[in-house]
């Protein structure tokens, strides 16, 4: 898989987070997870040993109940976000995203909405499938790493999330050079033409450029529009000269020879 996830920056920025919104727990009690009603305090301060435990399922459980039993209260709307940091370390990246949502939904002007943005973000981004997959969930993570961005610029989420959509959109691009290379192997030269040209136009900061240039000559050489194949070399030997994808695409335009025309009646 292209994509490299850099969990350990998500994580480290995930703990500062949630330094603030754990900071005020009660006193700590032991507990098994909770089927009958228990006061707030003891529940939310259960959940979060559970928590510092290693017990992520049942901490995400115990802040459920907290939202679910005492609703109105201060603390239930730091489980939401509690509870969603736990599904997100148990890897249950669905139930992150809807916690995460949840408390957007009802707290959307929070202090705490960036960080609430920042989990469903990278609840999206750790599903990323290599480049043979559908795209749909790397397409959901680039929307939502870009409106994190929009909304809180000047935050360290922010920051990380503008780190993220650069990979995110090199592995999109590497999904289209997946596709465009399928058609060019097949010999549908028009169709694997416009994977590649998307890449140079849509994703001109990726490192699939360079290839997708040559495959442009390639496959415009195919079509038989030399002049179109000489610009894409023209393009890539200009922005860059000392690659591999430019000396064959050098190669490529400088053997080309025309099909002969086809004799009337034959």
């Amino acid at each position: 898989m292209r994509i490299q996830l850099s969990r350990s920056v998500s994580l480290a920025l995930i703990a500062a987070g949630m330094l603030s919104i754990a900071g005020c727990a009660g006193t700590k009690s032991k507990g098994d997870l909770p089927y009958v009603a228990r006061d707030v305090g003891t529940l939310y301060s259960t959940g979060k040993t559970r928590l510092d435990q290693k017990r992520y399922e049942e901490a995400a459980a115990l802040f459920d109940e907290v939202e679910r039993q005492h609703p109105y209260s201060i603390w239930a709307r730091r489980a939401q976000l509690m509870g969603a940091f736990a599904y997100y370390l148990n890897a249950d990246y669905t139930k992150s995203i809807q916690s995460a949502q949840r408390f957007l939904s009802v707290h959307p002007g929070n202090r705490d909405a960036p960080y609430a943005y920042y989990l469903i973000s990278l609840g999206y981004y750790e599903q990323i499938s290599d480049v043979t997959r559908d795209q749909k969930i790397t397409q959901q993570a680039l929307d939502s790493l870009g409106e994190l961005a929009r909304r809180y610029p000047g935050t360290k989420y922010a920051s990380d999330a503008r780190l993220k959509i650069d990979l995110v959109r090199d592995h999109l691009a590497g999904k289209e050079m997946e596709v465009g290379r399928f058609y060019e192997n097949r010999g549908e030269w028009l169709a694997a033409s416009m994977r590649f040209r998307h890449v140079v136009e849509e994703y001109q900061t990726t490192t699939h450029v360079p290839e997708a240039l040559m495959r442009l000559t390639e496959t415009y050489l195919a079509l038989g529009v030399p002049e179109e194949a000489k610009k894409a070399a023209a393009v890539l030997g200009n922005n860059y000269p000392g690659t591999d994808w430019y000396e064959r695409a050098y190669k490529l335009v400088g053997n080309y020879k025309p099909r002969p025309a086809a004799k009337a009646g034959a």
